[in-house]
């Protein structure tokens, strides 16, 4: 589990600094798209297509790091003041009801994809892009997120079982006691 945990977040933060480089390299395109539609009445046609996919796929692929890096945003003013043992009762729901959301996005995920699959359905632009190529990365990195969101969620049912102050300590706020 450690070492499918390990890997999983190094390919979550390789996802991200590829996305990261796409990131830099779209907005130099969207600066020449601004220049040559200002200057020249010429455009780079789809830019704006390629940017819708670019905000779903790295939305989900965010998803997935703020996961990884446990940098996501935790409401706690409650949480921090009750019992430890609660604490890690609540640490425990959360990670499960994650992994539950994170499935439930996959497979209406799955269903977007299979549907322009099954439809043929092309984007409604110049470049009548097949639709499930974008949605099938988008889905792709769903999937990154269901699978991390799953392992911590089994990672975190085995600590409420043996350890529920480990479990406070790897799922619970970064600044919270950690459990005694």
């Amino acid at each position: 589990m450690e070492r499918l945990h390990g890997g999983l977040t190094r390919l979550v933060r390789w996802a991200a600094l590829a996305g990261g480089w796409w990131l830099l390299l779209f907005s130099a395109m969207t600066c020449v798209e601004i220049v040559g539609r200002k200057l020249f009445n010429v455009s780079l046609q789809g830019i704006d297509e390629y940017g819708a996919y670019t905000l779903a796929i790295l939305a989900a692929l965010g998803f997935s790091l703020a996961l990884a890096e446990g940098s996501h945003t935790r409401i706690d003013l409650l949480l921090v003041r009750l019992p430890a043992p609660v604490q890690a009762l609540l640490n425990l729901a959360a990670a499960v009801l994650l992994a539950a959301v994170a499935v439930l996005l996959l497979l209406r995920g799955f269903d977007v994809v299979a549907q322009s699959w099954r439809f043929m359905s092309v984007a409604n632009s110049p470049l009548q892009t097949p639709l499930w190529i974008p949605q099938a990365v988008w889905l792709a990195a769903l999937g990154l997120f269901t699978l991390l969101a799953g392992v911590l969620a089994a990672r975190a049912l085995t600590l409420a079982f043996s350890d529920w102050r480990q479990l406070n300590r790897e799922f619970g706020p970064a600044h919270s006691e950690g459990g005694e």
